[in-house]
């Protein structure tokens, strides 16, 4: 059996479709189907279960599927280490970001990393929190910022910092609303990211929480764009503390109430890459950018 073959099955056991796993493996649906069959031969054991709905692993693939990932994983250690014998950290990285700038420190970190390490390319794609995650778990991000609460056996992650969310009003609305309940808060527009987000499902649970459902929404992807909205009187948002505080000071905006919401801002990669070079370096320059959590000093307290 080959590596590709290897490659094609755990990545269309991870996906469930055909064509979704030869868009991440650059290759024709043809030619993924065909290193299926030829896997699926050799094995003498069929691997997946056809149907309207995509491919589905068989009891065989699913007890296979564990043996292939830790073959994939080998050869890439392999590679890895011979890597480092040449005492090189070269590639390309494809990095997520989520946020502002500030928040992921991005300026600092990417500073840092082509001063020690100039062979390393790194493209940086601005993504919804949720999008970030869904991305690296298929393959297509190399790394990326994230916060939130979403996690997959495939996925290792790196704590950074906990992030405080508060609800946010039009400063203009700030007296009308300084008494209000939930029900009156929930009749207000609501500011709402995309459903993939973090922020969507932050403010989702907080609903589900007070029992109430806003009924007119707004839908913007960027907290810079939220605040903005909110300063003009469109609506009410969650927006990170940090930035909900510096805004209000401006007069541009008010906190209500005491809500506060959590979250933690991690670097995330797939477990199975944590041995390359670039993944290693990349994970160790933000690591240097980022105080340790908190949480971790006191552990050594």
């Amino acid at each position: 059996m080959e590596l590709y073959q290897l490659r094609s099955f755990v990545a269309v056991a991870g996906l469930g479709q055909l064509t979704r796993a030869a868009e991440r493996l650059h290759l024709s649906q043809p030619a993924v189907s065909a290193q299926i069959k030829a896997l699926e031969d050799e094995l003498a054991a069929a691997l997946f279960e056809r149907g309207a709905a995509g491919m589905t692993l068989t009891p065989a693939g699913r007890h296979l599927l564990p043996h292939a990932e830790r073959v994939l994983a080998a050869a890439q250690a392999l590679l890895a280490e011979a890597q480092s014998l040449r005492g090189e950290v070269t590639g390309r990285i494809r990095l997520g970001t989520v946020g502002d700038p500030e928040l992921t420190r991005l300026p600092d970190v990417l500073r840092r990393a082509v001063d020690c390490f100039p062979l390393l390319e790194i493209d940086v794609r601005h993504e919804v929190s949720g999008a970030a995650f869904a991305k690296v778990r298929d393959g297509e991000l190399d790394a990326a910022f994230y916060y939130g609460g979403l996690t997959h056996p495939a996925v290792a992650a790196l704590p950074l910092a906990r992030l405080t969310f508060r609800v946010v009003v039009p400063a203009a609305w700030a007296e009308r609303l300084a008494g209000a309940d939930w029900d009156a808060i929930a009749a207000e527009p609501w500011i709402m990211t995309p459903a993939i987000s973090t922020h969507h499902a932050l403010a989702t649970e907080l609903f589900a929480a007070h029992g109430v459902v806003p009924v007119r929404q707004v839908e913007a992807d960027h907290e810079a764009v939220i605040s903005s909205l909110v300063a003009a009187g469109v609506g009410v948002a969650l927006l990170r503390e940090e930035m909900a505080t510096a805004d209000a000071v401006h007069g541009d905006i008010a906190v209500w109430g005491d809500t506060r919401l959590t979250a933690t801002l991690s670097f995330i990669h797939r477990r199975e890459r944590e041995l390359e070079p670039g993944i290693g370096a990349l994970r160790d320059v933000v690591r240097d950018v980022f105080p340790a959590p908190e949480s971790a000093r006191r552990g050594k307290d």
